[in-house]
């Protein structure tokens, strides 16, 4: 198999992200990397053309109720159990 990343660039990469590796997680991580990187090129090799891109495997519609204005709760039924209102609000501790 032709490599695409060695040892070295696998060492870089973990240093990015601030892992260490022993020498058998960098031969280990190497090889599957390769492998990974050796399925791209498979996957590029696939002719696209005419194919629309899509954001999801299948096609999702969007499933939201619509947007209608209905009755809501009068103020005071909502103020009626607060511990403390000023008549139009919830009063509360400031929080700093």
């Amino acid at each position: 198999m032709n490599e695409k990343i060695s040892k070295e660039g696998v060492r870089h990469v973990a240093k990015l992200a601030r892992l260490e590796l022993s020498d058998s997680e960098e031969d280990r991580m190497t090889g599957q990397m390769n492998q990974i990187l050796g399925y791209m090129d498979k996957l590029n090799e696939l002719d696209t053309e005419g194919i629309s891109p899509m954001t999801h495997a299948i096609q999702v519609e969007n499933v939201h109720r619509p947007d209608c204005v209905s009755p809501s709760l009068e103020r005071q039924d909502a103020l009626a159990n607060s511990p403390e209102t000023d008549g139009c609000n919830f009063v509360v501790p400031k929080v700093i």
